[in-house]
């Protein structure tokens, strides 16, 4: 009997929330892992391992973020002339309920207001979040997994290596800067993990279309650079993959200011 694999959406309430960060740990020389915590966590939603939520910062000098108004279609914008919020989007690396405490990873590539922050981050400073507005369910019940990240990407990865089940096969690929920034992947599945490094000439765009998939159903997530996945995506496209066991998304964009871009594998 074959067995049912639908990918499900759910939808979350959205309820803006004031953090206080309680940790930072520094896991790499270009990550950071920052702990928050709050009362407000109460009844925050985490289902998916890309799960993501809307970071907002404060303007430079300031001690809190604009946080966002919502109304019936969702964000509004702020009064002409108001301050603006300043926002990213962040994968929920962890959510320990009991604590009421969630960790993001932050990469810090570049001089965005999340790296900006993240590089300086201290406990008692606070930030806003938003989110996630759904999560992408998957059965864990494929024949193979094949995985791919660079480091925007990497804690929803190794959130999916540590969703996997006991001996589950997963291909999975990192992009990343050099080999200073290799961090543990905790997994009980059969997986074989390669470490790309940036310095050498290696990515994503080269190295997927070179693997030889497993046999039977599988699932594929990839997410990273929007310009490098294009040839990836069109690559598996031409492999005759099913598209609704295909997500490819593009995290962020060379070239653009704004790092709050996600381009799915219907673009």
């Amino acid at each position: 009997m074959t067995a049912v694999r639908e990918v499900e959406l759910v939808w979350h309430d959205l309820t803006p929330r004031l953090l206080e960060v309680r940790r930072v740990r520094r896991l790499t020389p270009r990550m950071v892992r920052v702990t928050f915590g709050g009362e407000q966590l109460d009844g925050f939603c985490h289902a998916a391992p890309d799960d993501h939520v809307k970071v907002f910062f404060p303007e430079p000098g300031a001690d809190l973020p604009v946080m966002p108004t919502l109304g019936e279609d969702g964000l509004e914008p702020p009064p002409p002339g108001s301050p603006q919020p300043i926002y990213r989007d962040y994968t929920v690396r962890h959510l320990r309920p009991e604590q009421l405490e969630l960790d993001i990873d932050f990469a810090l590539h570049g001089h965005g207001p999340g790296a900006s922050w993240a590089g300086q981050a201290a406990p008692g400073q606070r930030l806003g979040i938003l989110g996630p507005r759904g999560s992408n369910l998957v059965p864990l019940t494929f024949d193979w997994y094949l995985l791919g990240a660079d480091e925007t990407a990497l804690p929803a990865l190794a959130a999916w290596l540590e969703q996997l089940p006991d001996g589950a096969r997963a291909l999975a690929f990192v992009e990343v800067a050099d080999a200073a920034e290799e961090q543990p992947l905790a997994t009980g599945a059969d997986v074989t993990v390669r470490w790309l490094y940036r310095d050498r000439g290696e990515s994503l765009e080269a190295a997927i279309p070179a693997v030889e998939l497993p046999a039977g159903d599988g699932y594929v997530w990839i997410a990273g650079e929007a310009t490098g996945l294009k040839p990836i995506r069109r690559h598996l496209r031409g492999l005759g993959l099913n598209r609704n066991w295909t997500e490819i998304d593009g995290y962020w964009k060379r070239g653009t200011v704004n790092l709050d871009h996600h381009e799915d594998d219907d673009e």
